[in-house]
């Protein structure tokens, strides 16, 4: 599980551990706040999850935005 306070920056591709009807798991934050703004790699839907839920849900991170510093 993900801390909730961990720092996500827009651009970074997560897995989730449920995959999205369509078949894909990778999702690209494109929206950070109280509610975490996601796109699915697959077939472009957007989603907005609580930061709570979200932190739950992510499996990995797939890619980091270039904005990671990696500290």
């Amino acid at each position: 599980m993900l801390a909730v306070n961990e720092k996500l920056y827009t651009g970074d591709v997560v897995q989730m551990r449920k995959p999205h009807p369509c078949g894909g798991a990778q999702w690209e934050i494109v929206r950070v706040g109280a509610d975490i703004g996601l796109l699915c790699g697959t077939c472009g839907r957007r989603a907005l999850l609580p930061r709570r839920k979200f932190a739950r849900g992510v499996k990995r991170f797939v890619r980091r935005s270039p904005h990671f510093s990696g500290q």
